[in-house]
């Protein structure tokens, strides 16, 4: 069991997304995630929204002109995700054991995010598997962003993974590092409790 559905018992979706609504409602940017991404690849581009939830960024990404997967593992999120956005691809799946051959879908993404602390919830030991299985889905070229806690004040749960850990996951995976930010806002990473991480498969 992932470290999400023992955190929530996969019933959490439509509390989530009533979570962003209101700060929606409240004047706050909830789209930073898909603004991140949109500067990285150009609109058309293939994007693959890796434990995507209630489709929160994959919906604003289609928006903007891009060609988006969601994968999620919880029935619950994906349930909300497929109310607000029945018209887009959504597929409940395992991150670690994903196969977009198994659903139909082409692997040669330009781009793969992680959002929402993804690799931090999953079953400890299993983010290298992920990471592979996550790469294994890109294009020669495309880009793994990944957002996510590394400390106790920016997580749910007590973090099992470090940017060292993650960034060798992402080597044996084929993944070059390409920059790292402190948030989505693209604000330079100081060493704080959060990392924006952009990684890039080797040609």
């Amino acid at each position: 069991m992932s470290r999400w559905q023992e955190l929530t018992g996969g019933t959490s979706g439509s509390e989530y997304a009533a979570r962003f609504e209101a700060l929606a409602r409240g004047g706050k940017d909830v789209h930073g995630e898909a603004a991140f991404c949109a500067a990285l690849v150009p609109a058309g581009a293939r994007v693959l929204d890796a434990g995507c939830g209630t489709g929160r960024v994959m919906i604003r990404l289609s928006e903007l002109g891009y060609d988006c997967v969601g994968v999620d593992l919880d029935d619950s999120m994906l349930d909300v995700a497929r109310a607000q956005a029945p018209e887009l691809p959504w597929f409940r799946a395992d991150l670690t054991e994903f196969d977009p051959d198994l659903l139909g879908v082409a692997a040669d993404f330009d781009l793969v995010v992680a959002a929402g602390n993804v690799l931090p919830l999953l079953t400890p030991g299993t983010e290298a598997k992920a990471v592979h299985r996550l790469a294994a889905a890109l294009r020669p070229g495309g880009l793994l962003v990944a957002g996510f806690g590394l400390d106790a004040a920016h997580l749910p749960v007590p973090p099992t993974i470090t940017l060292p850990e993650y960034d060798d996951s992402c080597a044996a995976a084929g993944l070059s590092l390409v920059d790292r930010f402190a948030t989505w806002d693209a604000a330079p990473y100081d060493g704080g409790g959060y990392a924006v991480s952009v990684h890039r498969l080797d040609a």
